[in-house]
Order: structure tokens, then C-alpha cells, then sequence
């Protein structure tokens, strides 16, 4: 049920189209915008899931790594790397999904390394890149080519080029899962000092995140505005996208308490 929900959830991003910029081709082949895929892909994310399993958190249980490995390719390899879909990694998400303890959620906005250190690798909080899941893609990229089994490490494709990438229909999934796994009380952490705001309204937060909190799981939600050390303060609690975000979740029912600076 959980899984059929979290795929509804995704239809609202793919049913609008817009115009992408197109490739260059170089040789027949065509050129992307962006990086390749990450070397030693197979080794690195092997390595973090047995990692993750054994000294991060070994009370996910037993997990065949190398499943999940082969269910993470097959959503993007050999296929068009512009029409790549969240549901293809719904093998993946079935082998790699695991409980988030209550009150440890983290959601971010422009803060990904505070946020890690803060986290102290799940210890602390679960922010999403210190699940099973997000560990699979925190800080690689990866891409495939259409009719081709290898993978493409020259380059892969923007979101500004094509929105049905690997790498974003993979963060979507992600996301959408995560926020519907959290529960207890859910903190968020905004950058006080972002240019355009701490709260992006058409960022992952907002369009997969947020609408899919589980309002009969929730207890409360806690905002942190941090800024960052010797920057602007750009955004605060009651002010500016912060507020924004503070109306949106009161709307919603959330019992909410926003903190600036929060220690």
C-alpha cells in the first residue's frame, strides 16, 4: 500500500512537460551538460551499503547488497537518459527501504554539510542522505545510454536538459519515500542565508517532501533558520519564505515552533 502511495504521490511531477534544452553530439554520440558518471560506481556504492548494514546502522537488518546494487542499475542502464522515471527505482526502493526511528527525521534546505554534521551519521538525526536509500546518491552521479549496457562516464544530463534524468527521477523516489516514513516530531533545517530565500518554493522540500507528511504520524515540527558563520542574515522565523513554509504547514494542521540559530 505504502509503496502504490508513494507512486501517486510522484504523478504530480510528470504531468507537466517543458522545453529542455537540447544535447550537442560529438562523434555520434550525444554531450551533456553535465558530469559523467562517477568512477568506480559499483565499488563505491557496494562499499556504502555494507558499510551502512554493518558499522552505520546495523539495526536496518540484513541486506543484499548486491541486489540492491543490480535493482539501482537496471532503472537507468541501457535506456534513454532523458526518460528515466522515479518508478524505476521501485525494485530498489523494496530492497533498500527501512524504518526512520521517531523524532530523528531531518529535512534540509541549502545546508547539506551542516546538516551531516549535525546528523553525526544517524546518531543524532536521519536526515535522508543517512539512510540506506540516500547513501546510494549523496554526492555521486550516474547516467546510462539508450541501446548500450555500459555506462556513460563523458557526461549525463541537467535537469535544465531534461527533467526525467537518473539522477533526479532517483531523488524524487527518495524524497517521497523518506517524508512518508517520518514520523514523531520532524525537524527542518533552512539556511538563513540562502540567496532567494531559506525556503525554495519549487524545491525538493516543497514539491515531494512536505506533501507527503503523514499528518496521523506527526506530532509536532520544529524549524531551525540557521545562517551560515559570518554570512547574512537573509531569512528568519515569521519572515520572508520562512514565514511562507511556517503558513503552508499551520494550514495543513502541524503544530509548528520556528527557531533562529537553533543550537
Amino acid at each position: 500500500f505504502m509503496m502504490n502511495s508513494i507512486f501517486l504521490s510522484l504523478l504530480v511531477g510528470l504531468l507537466f512537460s517543458k522545453d529542455y534544452v537540447k544535447p550537442t553530439e560529438v562523434g555520434g554520440r550525444k554531450k551533456w551538460k553535465g558530469e559523467g558518471t562517477t568512477p568506480n560506481l559499483e565499488s563505491i556504492v557496494i562499499g556504502r551499503c555494507y558499510e551502512y548494514i554493518r558499522i552505520v546502522n546495523p539495526s536496518v537488518g540484513e541486506k543484499n547488497c548486491t541486489a540492491i546494487w543490480e535493482a539501482f542499475k537496471k532503472a537507468f542502464i541501457n535506456k534513454d537518459p532523458c526518460n528515466i522515471l522515479p518508478l524505476d527505482y521501485e525494485l530498489f526502493i523494496n530492497l533498500s527501504v527501512h524504518t526512520i526511528p521517531p523524532s530523528k527525521s531531518l529535512f534540509w534546505e541549502n545546508n547539506h554539510l551542516l546538516v551531516t554534521s549535525y546528523s553525526d551519521r544517524s546518531r543524532r538525526y536521519m536526515p535522508l542522505c543517512d539512510t540506506l536509500i540516500g547513501s546510494f546518491g549523496d554526492f555521486l552521479n550516474w547516467c546510462g545510454r539508450a541501446n548500450n549496457t555500459e555506462f556513460d562516464y563523458d557526461s549525463c544530463p541537467t535537469t535544465e536538459e531534461c527533467e526525467n534524468n537518473a539522477v533526479e527521477s532517483f531523488w524524487k523516489i527518495a524524497s517521497v519515500t523518506y517524508a512518508k516514513q517520518s514520523s514523531g516530531v520532524i525537524y527542518i533545517m533552512l539556511n538563513g542565508s540562502a540567496i532567494g530565500g531559506a525556503y525554495p518554493v519549487k524545491s525538493f522540500f516543497a514539491t515531494y517532501e512536505v506533501p507527503n507528511f503523514q499528518k496521523d504520524r506527526i506530532s509536532r515540527i520544529e524549524i531551525w533558520v540557521m545562517d551560515d558563520i559570518g554570512g547574512p542574515d537573509l531569512d528568519s522565523c515569521g519572515k520572508g519564505t520562512v514565514q511562507i513554509l511556517e503558513e503552508r504547514l499551520k494550514t495543513m494542521g502541524y503544530d509548528i515552533t520556528c527557531i533562529d540559530n537553533y543550537k
